[in-house]
């Protein structure tokens, strides 16, 4: 017998139709099934008698409907899948639900989000979205669910109504996503936040007209606020906890009112809208701040931004030159400092010509002592007031370590050339 032929051979048996996964250990198996749609695991159950039951036992469940199917067909089945479940947590499960306009999924999906919470899920997505572009139809969110002990995370999207009379209480919610969802009235955005006394993430996405003109976000615990909005909103923000900060897109002149923020790390602005000294002023305890505006930027005067380390800032207004000089005199502990055009591919106007800047009349202490590298992206220095800056920060930088241009069609001979406060500063040209 060949050597092949002996190790096809064990104990009399041949390998050639050993099922060599089903030997592996369940939890190996469930990790394997994680990574295959529902609807593929359910259908494993076929195989054999052991895998008849293993599907059951998965943590996380997704499910979608399509309207061209059949709506009670479909109920049932995810319904029956929810009950024959065996694990001893419903970790997550996604509802992505496209209906017709004469179709109300209200009654289904309501049932079918009962049976989860039943299951102590943890994590919960839900998506409608109406086949037709325009529609008006919504999912009105069930209020008897909005009293769950167990729900860690909440995902809310498309066609959902927020319709809130009373306040929630979801006392282990950490996350919570509201994208593209409507709210019937102001008391409904209190009712729901005012209910979730461990909120730590907040993700707002604002791209539908609703009857919220005031967004009120009074939440001690959270830290990590996330805010696109298209839509003229007012958002009042009192959160003292609060570590991340972003804001972007389309806000109105005084729309975003934001409290005291003593912990805050980063804060990222980009906006099309002025942003204003109040909104300045919220920011200054940020380790790491992007601005970027095609509008104005007002500075507050007498403010000081005294832990910034790593400044970035978008070179797309005409003042930012100014804007510049202000911020690295009152950013005394900077580090990095970043500056970015707008992306070739962007839609924006990206050939911003800099006003004449006013030179400090005082080196800025960050130059002085602590600035160690410069990006500066989208470096033409076709225009003197450009060069200008980039000559000053590196004729006063003595602790740069390197200064990289990410240059398009400019000549970097004057650069390449000009004495630098560092010796040790690494010119980079890219």
């Amino acid at each position: 017998m060949t050597n092949l032929s002996k190790k096809m051979k064990r104990g009399g048996q041949s390998l050639r139709n050993e099922d060599r996964i089903s030997n592996l250990p369940d939890a190996l198996l469930v990790q394997i099934l994680s990574s295959l749609p529902t609807k593929a695991v359910i259908s494993t159950g076929v195989l054999s008698k052991r895998w008849r039951s293993l599907w059951k036992t998965m943590p996380n469940l997704a499910f979608t409907y399509n309207a061209t199917n059949d709506l009670e067909r479909f109920s049932s089945n995810v319904c029956r899948c929810l009950l024959s479940h065996q694990a001893p947590v419903l970790q997550s499960l996604l509802l992505n639900i496209y209906c017709d306009d004469g179709i109300s999924v209200d009654c289904d999906i309501g049932i079918l989000l009962g049976v989860a919470f039943g299951l102590h899920v943890r994590e919960l997505e839900l998506q409608v979205r109406p086949r037709e572009l325009y529609s008006r139809r919504l999912f009105r969110y069930p209020t008897s669910l909005y009293n769950c002990g167990t729900l860690e995370t909440l995902k809310l999207s498309h066609h959902v109504l927020i319709d809130i009379p009373f306040p929630v209480f979801l006392k282990s919610l950490r996350t919570l996503r509201l994208s593209g969802v409507r709210y019937k009235d102001d008391d409904s955005v209190v009712n729901l936040l005012s209910g979730c006394s461990r909120l730590q993430n907040l993700e707002v996405v604002q791209c539908r007209q609703s009857d919220v003109k005031t967004f009120a976000i009074d939440v001690p615990s959270l830290q990590r606020l996330i805010i696109r909005n298209t839509r003229e909103v007012v958002y009042v923000i009192k959160a003292p906890s609060l570590k991340y900060l972003e804001v972007v897109g389309r806000i109105a002149f005084g729309s975003i009112l934001i409290g005291n923020t003593p912990e805050l790390e980063e804060a990222v602005i980009a906006i099309s809208g002025i942003i204003s000294d109040y909104i300045m002023r919220s920011l200054t305890p940020a380790k790491r701040l992007f601005l970027s505006s095609s509008d104005p930027i007002t500075y507050p005067t007498d403010s000081i931004f005294y832990r910034l380390v790593d400044f970035e800032l978008q070179t797309c207004n005409a003042e930012w030159g100014n804007l510049l000089m202000l911020m690295l005199d009152a950013s005394p502990k900077l580090q990095a400092l970043k500056l970015t055009g707008f992306p070739p591919c962007s839609k924006e106007k990206d050939d911003v010509a800099c006003e004449k800047w006013n030179q400090p009349k005082n080196v800025p202490e960050c130059l002085l002592l602590h600035l160690q590298t410069l990006v500066w992206e989208s470096y033409k220095g076709q225009r003197e007031e450009e060069k200008e800056v980039a000559k000053y920060i590196l004729r006063n930088a003595n602790h740069l370590k390197k200064a990289t241009f990410i240059r398009l069609f400019a000549s970097v001979g004057e650069l390449e050339s000009m004495l630098k406060a560092s010796n040790s500063c690494q010119l980079v040209f890219k």
